[in-house]
């Protein structure tokens, strides 16, 4: 899979969001607590923008009336219906096999690397002199 460039990593701050098209896919980058996600951002029940949406956690239960919260930010909910998507994995917690969003890998990566890129172009050592352009081979 090819790699895309979409921000530097100072433009989306801690709990930020930024939308970007890659390929004709509109693609939401979440950044939480350091790390960050990307996930088609379409919602599947109806088509909602996800990076509208609200980042919540994970609520869990060890008996009637007793609930916890864990993964503070990790989920997102859909603005329009409220379904949840994991931001690591793109599944919801409703229907974890049958419901999903596609979620893409995102590293940072520093400037140079991204800059340089894997290619390099062969070059050569160019002079003029006088009137003619002589380049060494």
């Amino acid at each position: 899979m090819a790699k895309h460039v979409v921000a530097t990593a100072a433009e989306i701050p801690d709990g930020g969001r930024k939308l970007v098209e890659i390929n004709g896919r509109p693609i939401a980058i979440f950044h939480v607590k350091g790390e960050f996600f990307a996930l088609y951002d379409k919602c599947p029940h109806e088509g909602g923008s996800l990076c509208t949406g609200k980042l919540t956690s994970l609520v869990g239960s060890d008996g009637p009336g007793r609930y916890s919260l864990s993964r503070q930010g990790e989920i997102v909910r859909c603005p329009w219906h409220g379904w949840e998507f994991d931001l690591r994995t793109g599944k919801s917690y409703c229907d974890p096999v049958k419901m999903r969003v596609r979620n893409y890998a995102v590293s940072v990566e520093p400037g140079a690397r991204v800059v340089e890129g894997p290619y390099r172009a062969e070059t050569f050592p160019v002079s003029v002199e006088g009137e003619y352009v002589v380049v060494e081979v």
